[in-house]
Formats: C-alpha cells, sequence, structure tokens
C-alpha cells in the first residue's frame, strides 16, 4: 500500500496534550489509513472506506 500522499488528520477526540491520538487519512483511492500519531512511522491499518464509515458509525452510537 503507497501512503506516499496520505493526508494525515488527528482525531478531533485526541486531546492537545500528548496523550492517546489516532490519526486517519481518507484521501486515497479506495482505502482509508489509521495509525498512532505517536508513531507516525508505525504499522498502520487499513479500512475500506464501507467497513471505515461501518467502523464510525458503531463506535459513535449513543446507548
Amino acid at each position: 500500500m503507497d501512503l506516499t500522499h496520505a493526508t494525515w488528520r488527528k482525531s478531533s477526540r485526541s486531546s492537545t496534550n500528548g496523550g492517546n491520538c489516532v490519526e486517519v487519512a481518507d484521501n486515497l483511492p479506495g482505502v482509508v489509513g489509521v495509525r498512532d500519531s505517536k508513531d507516525p512511522a508505525g504499522p498502520v491499518l487499513a479500512f475500506t472506506p464501507t467497513a471505515w464509515r461501518a467502523f464510525v458509525a458503531r463506535a459513535t452510537e449513543r446507548d
């Protein structure tokens, strides 16, 4: 997977004090990348856009 042109953005839920942060790159065709902002050279999880939307929808559901 070529992430050369990935544009990473930090989660709006991330704190500004260097806590646990997630970055997402959703500008690539057919893939959404997710990584730990504290380890930008580390592993990246790759989701299809459909799978990512389903994950976000479920994660943001209210009881």
